[in-house]
């Protein structure tokens, strides 16, 4: 009896322990911790004198400063929603974000991009036309309609700055935001803490042909860049637009990070595009988890506009020294598409970004987007 007796008290000690680090973290961790020196507070285009003018109207060309926040802090939300008469307006306003007085951002990314949207032109007769919105939701990111969340947590320590960029020709009369963010009394919840990055990137890829790769690639040196950063910091989630400039399937392409200097073969090496993002056997239906995600779905051959998504939140890809995040575009490298991705970090200090490129080469591409009938055409 004595046995038994010690038995349950180990295994409730055990059970206990779990749920004690089960609670460590998780979105509702801490939750109901009392913080001292914390104050909240929200940069919005709220209307200063009281009335219901709640947004604000960025000229063609205009710089709009969203956030200059001073001192130490972290933001932990932002809501966006825009009126713009553009057909192109998620790509012509280009979001910006600077730490701790850096002359350089380390995010500079079209506004629709950085949300995971507007990757799909449509010209819907008597309807929209334009970049369509796509909704979609996933943990640190969702989209509604027109209304666009992030919940990426960006720390600081010595001041934040936004800024949307419009690059367009044409004003958008209403710009509506709201940036909600902690301010700190000092810097010590932020000075351990990587600073937030995003880079935008996107490529027609070459098509390799097997009498260049012999149907092998372990160096990635023709591989769709992701990014590439140096010293210490942690990778956690991309978003990853295919336009599938020809029939067939362009899912064998493997992801591969080379970290802290691998040259050959990657540190870490996937088995496939759909396996990256939390399918299996090619893609079926459009789907959003938390973390993975195939958000937008394109032609039933593979050609149009695929949209999915993978955010390392539980698993962030770390490295101490450098890295170079990509992916294959088809089975070493043998697929010519169109490529865009947005991939998210944090790492200690800035890393300057590679140039985000004209915006006539932003621009999305047209395609046809195949439909199926209910009911068959009259001869």
């Amino acid at each position: 009896m004595k046995k038994l007796r010690q038995y349950f008290s180990i295994m409730l000690f055990s059970i206990s322990g779990m749920h004690m680090n089960a609670q460590e973290s998780g979105p509702l961790a801490h939750i109901a911790d009392l913080r001292n020196s914390v104050t909240s507070h929200r940069a919005s285009s709220f209307d200063k004198s009281g009335g219901n003018a709640d947004a604000i109207r960025i000229k063609a060309g205009e710089t709009a400063a969203l956030a200059d926040i001073a001192g130490a802090g972290s933001i932990r939300h932002i809501w966006i929603t825009i009126n713009s008469p553009s057909e192109f307006h998620l790509r012509e306003l280009v979001l910006r974000m600077y730490w701790d007085g850096d002359s350089e951002p380390s995010v500079e990314v079209p506004i629709g991009d950085f949300f995971g949207t507007g990757f799909e032109y449509e010209a819907i007769p008597g309807g929209h036309t334009g970049q369509r919105y796509q909704s979609w939701q996933s943990m640190p990111l969702t989209v509604r309609g027109r209304a666009l969340s992030s919940y990426f947590e960006m720390p600081f320590s010595k001041g934040a700055r936004i800024t949307v960029t419009n690059q367009g020709v044409t004003d958008v009369p209403s710009f509506y935001y709201q940036i909600d963010y902690q301010s700190y009394a000092d810097t010590n919840p932020t000075s351990k803490q990587g600073r937030f990055h995003a880079q935008w990137r996107s490529e027609i890829t070459r098509a390799v042909p097997l009498s260049e790769s012999n149907g092998v690639n372990l160096d990635g040196k023709n591989n769709y860049l992701f990014m590439h950063a140096k010293g210490q910091g942690q990778l956690v989630g991309v978003i990853l637009a295919i336009q599938g400039l020809s029939s067939g399937w362009w899912g064998e392409g493997d992801d591969m990070f080379f970290i802290d200097g691998a040259t050959s073969p990657s540190t870490i090496n996937g088995t496939g595009i759909e396996d990256a993002f939390g399918s299996a056997w090619q893609f079926a239906d459009e789907f959003n988890y938390p973390f993975v995600g195939y958000s937008s779905k394109g032609n039933r051959d593979w050609s149009g506009a695929h949209v999915m998504y993978r955010f390392f939140l539980e698993d962030p890809i770390y490295f101490s020294k450098s890295i170079i995040a990509g992916i294959e575009h088809g089975h070493a490298n043998d697929r010519r598409d169109l490529y865009t991705s947005v991939t998210f970090w944090y790492q200690k200090g800035h890393q300057t970004l590679d140039p985000l490129p004209p915006l006539k080469e932003r621009l999305p591409r047209p395609f046809y987007r195949q439909e199926m009938l209910d009911r068959d055409l009259p001869n």
